[in-house]
């Protein structure tokens, strides 16, 4: 009775296996993050349009059970809490439970009388500041 023994090779990867799976993800991470990391504004960008469209539709029933859309010094607080100063809503509930800030931080802006429409619903973009490109590009209710 003649045993084979044969020669076991040790569980585990080689540091060559190891290295080519590292390149491989390098190669990986190199062609998909620049995609991913640059659809990071396009999202913002889509929350803002959507968190516009919620205000306008808030405002028009605002303006449906009041009369009249708020005013610039009501502003879209108007939405959450009461105005005190006048004209008085002569028949105000709330309409949003808080005013969101837009995808940067930043209070949505509100105008009445809009520049483009009857009222404005806008964000500045990332920068805060009116006009700019990409990133930095105003986003309205004049828009959707």
């Amino acid at each position: 009775m003649g045993e084979n023994v044969a020669k076991r090779r040790p569980a585990g990867f080689t540091l060559v296996e190891i290295m080519v799976v590292v390149v491989i993800l390098g190669i990986l991470a190199v062609l998909i993050v620049p995609r991913v990391l640059g659809r990071s504004d396009e999202a913002r960008q889509a929350a803002a349009k959507h968190d516009i469209a919620t205000i306008m539709q808030s405002l028009k029933l605002y303006r449906l059970d009041n009369g009249r859309y708020p005013t610039n010094d009501q502003g879209l607080q108007a939405l959450v809490s009461k105005p005190s100063s006048a004209p008085a809503p002569s028949n105000w509930k709330p309409y949003l439970d808080k005013v969101p800030k837009d995808p940067w931080g930043n209070t949505y802006q509100y105008l009445s009388p809009g520049v483009h429409g009857e009222i404005d619903v806008f964000s500045l973009g990332a920068d805060a500041q009116p006009g700019g490109t990409g990133a930095d590009l105003d986003i309205g209710s004049w828009q959707l």
